[in-house]
């Protein structure tokens, strides 16, 4: 057995006591998280009728004036589908709480005396996941929807017609998805600022790879929309546009660092 020296084993001794406090922390965050997710699922599922409603408005708004109806094909497909929009609503509704509570936990290890400057990321994370699902619900669905319903075909000479009859649980699932995918997307600007205020990333490199960063955007955006072009691009190009905010940002972060540092020198 390794013998430790009085002042080993006090270091050992006062590095436990601050990872004790870390892992009670982060217990306390998970548990209220969790609480506040369930809560949520209570409420979405007592709302999941209007919640409903409201989703299915862009398709019923492109179906105007016609004798158009949803169906479920499984006796328990409503139950489950009406369940399924409250998880929905709960996690859109509680991501934002749910990553504030991440940065609160993580801030004190970045900024440590500089707390002050973790305000704007505390405010953008709801911001810009709202703004994101609010544009997949009414800009990106009504042009999608009337894409694909654009490939009904009325009935020829003896024959069927091609028309839809749209399972209410796939199309929920299908908004659901984007909604939650475009949220998760305008969440980019918020992570590359933090990285470049943290001094993780720089904006130089972020100017310089500006050309993969264009491929994994137009990747990412091909996999979480559609497979049709309208979808990825509508996608694709406010995600590199933020991008480019991401850089005029890491500028304006870069300018303020050189004019504290020259601040500093000049006092010394």
């Amino acid at each position: 057995m390794v013998e430790r020296s009085p002042e080993e084993q006090a270091a050992i001794e006062s590095t436990k006591a601050p990872l004790l406090s870390h892992l009670m922390e982060l217990r306390t965050r998970l548990i209220r998280v969790a609480v506040v997710f369930v809560v949520a699922v209570f409420v979405g599922y007592y709302f999941a009728q209007n919640i409903y409603a409201f989703l299915v408005q862009p398709l019923a708004d492109v179906l105007a004036g016609q004798d158009r109806r949803m169906i479920f094909t499984a006796l328990h497909e409503a139950f489950f589908t009406l369940l399924k929009v409250a998880l929905f609503a709960a996690a859109f509704v509680t991501f934002p709480y749910m990553s504030i509570e991440v940065w609160k936990f993580v801030a004190p290890g970045l900024y440590r005396n500089e707390k002050h400057a973790f305000l704007p990321f505390l405010v953008a994370t709801p911001v810009m996941f709202v703004t994101g699902g609010a544009f997949v619900y009414y800009f990106i669905f009504p042009l999608a929807w009337k894409f694909f319903l654009s490939f009904e075909l009325p009935a020829a000479d003896g024959g069927l017609p091609i028309q839809l009859e749209a399972k209410v649980n796939e199309y929920l699932s299908l908004s659901m998805k984007l909604i939650f995918a475009f949220g998760v997307s305008f969440e980019l600007p918020v992570v590359l600022t933090l990285l470049v205020r943290v001094g993780i990333l720089s904006t130089e490199t972020l100017i310089n790879k500006r050309r993969y960063a264009i491929l994994i955007i137009t990747i990412i955006a091909a996999i979480i929309t559609p497979p049709d072009a309208i979808s990825m691009v509508a996608l694709a190009i406010p995600m590199y546009l933020l991008y480019e905010v991401t850089i005029i940002i890491g500028r304006l972060i870069d300018r303020q660092r050189q004019k504290r540092d020259a601040a500093e020198v000049h006092q010394s």
